[in-house]
Order: C-alpha cells, then sequence, then structure tokens
C-alpha cells in the first residue's frame, strides 16, 4: 500500500515509529494516523505470520484483518521486521534516525535486551519522543508486572463500583475501557512532547503507566467524601454508583432524560402530573437531590412511564430538557444524526472487500482528519519502507 503524496491533517509530516499491539497502543496511534502522521507499524514475526495478535481476534475475509485490527490500524504502514535479527534490528535503527516519535508498550527489560532502550534510541536520535505505555509506574512494587485492560479496571477500583452499585459481586465493564482511555492519555502525553520538540529540539522519554493513568480518571469523581481530611468514607460519586441511574422505561420502549436546572426538574414533572415534587425539602435544592437520588430517581421512573418515546422526545425538545432515544447496539448504526454526518462508511479494502470504518470525529477546519490508508496486510509495506531505507 502507498501513502498519498500529501496529508492534510495537523500532523502531516510527523514520523512516527510505532512498535505497540493489541488495543491501547495502536488506538493511539490511530489517532496519530487519522490527523495525518507517516505511522510505520513494526510487527514482528515470519514472513506472513504472526504479527499483531488483534490481527486474528474475529472472523476477517483474509484471516489477518480481525474487526478490531481493522477499526484500530488504517492510516498505517505495517513493516514486519524481527528486532533479535540483524538485519530486523538494522532495519528498527534506520527507521528510528530520522523519526519524530518512538511509540511502544513492550516492557522496559524487554527493549533493553534488544538494544532499544530509551539511552540507546536517545545515541542514535537526540531529539526523538520516545513514548513507552507501561502496565505500571517506575518506583513501585508492581513495575515489573503485566498488565491487561481488566487487571487495571480490577486495580483502579472501576470494577468495584459495578459491586456498589448492584450490592453483588464486582465486574469488569463490556468495553476496554481501560485500554482505550490510557490511549488517549498516551495520546495528549506524545503531543504534548512533541510541542515541546518542536520549541526547543529536545527530546525526552514519555512513560505512560496504565494503572496511575486509569486511576486518575476513575477517582476524579469517584475520590468524593475522601477527597478533604480527614475523610467520611464515602467513596464514589453517589450519583454514578445509584442502581436507578440508567435509561428510564416508557411505554413503548426506553428514554435517556436528564433535567438538570431546577426550572427543567420542575417543567419534567408538571409534564407527568406530578407538580409539587419540588416543595419536597428531599429535592428542593442541588445539594438534597444528591443525598436523596435513589428517591429521585425512583419518582422519574414512575413519570417516564406514562407516554412513550416519541411523545418525551416531542416535549422534552420543545421544554429544551436534556433527553435521547435510547439506541440498541444495532441501533446505532443507522441513528439519524450519525448517518447525517456520515460517522459510519462504506470503504473498499483491495483484499478484505466492503467495510464499515468511522469517520475521525474531531473536525479541525484548516486541515481536517482523513482515513488515506486502509489497514494493511501483515507486511504489506515492508519491501517499500526498507527499500526507502536502502536496505
Amino acid at each position: 500500500m502507498s501513502t498519498p503524496e500529501k496529508r492534510t491533517g495537523p500532523l502531516a509530516g510527523v514520523k512516527i515509529v510505532d512498535m505497540s499491539s493489541v488495543v491501547l497502543g495502536p488506538f493511539a496511534t490511530l489517532i496519530f494516523g487519522d490527523l495525518g502522521a507517516d505511522v510505520i507499524k513494526i510487527e514482528a514475526g515470519q514472513k506472513g505470520k504472526a504479527g499483531d495478535m488483534m490481527r486474528y481476534a474475529g472472523a476477517s475475509p483474509t484471516g489477518d484483518l480481525g474487526p478490531i485490527y481493522t477499526s484500530l490500524n488504517r492510516n498505517k504502514k505495517s513493516v514486519q521486521l524481527d528486532a533479535k535479527t540483524e538485519d530486523g534490528k538494522a532495519a528498527i535503527v534506520a527507521l528510528l534516525k530520522d523519526a519524530d516519535v518512538f511509540f511502544h508498550n513492550v516492557r522496559l527489560a524487554g527493549m533493553q535486551r534488544l538494544g532499544l532502550d530509551y539511552e540507546s534510541v536517545k545515541a542514535i536520535n537526540p531529539g526523538i519522543v520516545y513514548v513507552h505505555c507501561a502496565g505500571f509506574g517506575a518506583g513501585g512494587p508492581y513495575e515489573k508486572r503485566q498488565a491487561y485492560d481488566d487487571l487495571i479496571q480490577g486495580a483502579s477500583g472501576f470494577a468495584a463500583l459495578n459491586a456498589m452499585r448492584s450490592g453483588g459481586d464486582p465486574q469488569y465493564a463490556p468495553s476496554l475501557v481501560a485500554d482505550k482511555t490510557v490511549g488517549l492519555f498516551a495520546t495528549y502525553a506524545t503531543l504534548a512532547a512533541l510541542y515541546h520538540q518542536a520549541k526547543t529540539g529536545e527530546g525526552q522519554f514519555v512513560s505512560v503507566p496504565m494503572l496511575e493513568s486509569f486511576t486518575f480518571f476513575n477517582m476524579v469523581e469517584n475520590l468524593y467524601g475522601e477527597t478533604f481530611l480527614p475523610g467520611n468514607g464515602k467513596l464514589a460519586y453517589s450519583r454514578s454508583i445509584n442502581a436507578n441511574r440508567k435509561p428510564y422505561k416508557t411505554k413503548d420502549g426506553f428514554i435517556g432524560l436528564v433535567p438538570y436546572s431546577d426550572q427543567q426538574w420542575e417543567q419534567f414533572f408538571d409534564m407527568g402530573g406530578k407538580t409539587g415534587v419540588f416543595d419536597d425539602p428531599r429535592f428542593s435544592t442541588y445539594s438534597a437531590r444528591t443525598e436523596n437520588i435513589t428517591e429521585l430517581y425512583a419518582i422519574i421512573g414512575e413519570v417516564a412511564l406514562l407516554k412513550t418515546t416519541d411523545e418525551w422526545l416531542t416535549l422534552l425538545d420543545e421544554a429544551n430538557i436534556p433527553a435521547m432515544r435510547y439506541n440498541e447496539m444495532g441501533d446505532v448504526l443507522t441513528d439519524p444524526h450519525l448517518a447525517a454526518v456520515n460517522f459510519f462508511q462504506t470503504r473498499t479494502h483491495p483484499d478484505a472487500g466492503d467495510y464499515r470504518a468511522m469517520k475521525h470525529p474531531v473536525e479541525f477546519s484548516a486541515t481536517p482528519a482523513e482515513i488515506a490508508i486502509d489497514p494493511p496486510r501483515l507486511g504489506a509495506d515492508t519491501e517499500t519502507v526498507l527499500a526507502s531505507l536502502g536496505l
């Protein structure tokens, strides 16, 4: 596959050597690629075999373009190299000589054995931004452990929120939420280091630890009663862990609704024939509603049952009260707003045929993101990239 001569995104001209795999790292480098960076994805293994394991998660027309891999790895070139061999190591070194970023999620001990640790790479390219997506930060007892999404959801307290909400056993969220969230941390960290590099010419080592990053994300609202010392033991935002915080059942389906201001609450209850709810001191102020959220949600549930989803949406839109239709997963594919903005797009892969792609969600007026390269087959760009290096 070839890269178009000119990319339109704000990162056009930035070269990123990417040795990440699975979800966390590829989610970050997906964003860089969408924004115009030249992302060279190094995959291990012998020719035509192995590579990023997510290639083989789920059925695909080619056998090596699994659905998750396909979503995460457009706008990248696939170069298959074995860093343990002399030729493979030489090719990686050649790629790094003029790279702006070296991005990976390999444990540092392994990179040191390969001679690709920060100090070694810095000797090749002093201005490089070296980004390491780690499981845990340096200096703690977990530093050398492996980390995966499930483990981080459990260790960060995130899985405990489900138990606090249901009164049952802890559960993992049905999404790779830790991987993707920490991938966003890695994205902004890389961009910040690139900005510093652009201003000063100075590169640096950037560590993005999963546990610390995801705990930061989780505890913003859930530190709650332990924010001020001495704490009161009330961890987790009461509204978030309330079992009644969910889409509300209507006469014919479900709806999401969030009256926010005092006026919106009063209007909503008036619509449902519950005039005077706010005369109750339990609900008369924001702080009181927070403390009595279970009872308030129960009343919302009673009121929501009185009308159909469409009836509610019409009334709530007219009153400017925030509300949304509840979508099953399949409904998302045909959501009228997403259709209007062309969010899901049909593209044709030269080997896999037609597939569904999601457009980059962020709009740039001067430097638009784009899908310029379809997800590459394993090693599809090896010969072209090596030839460009004179190898």
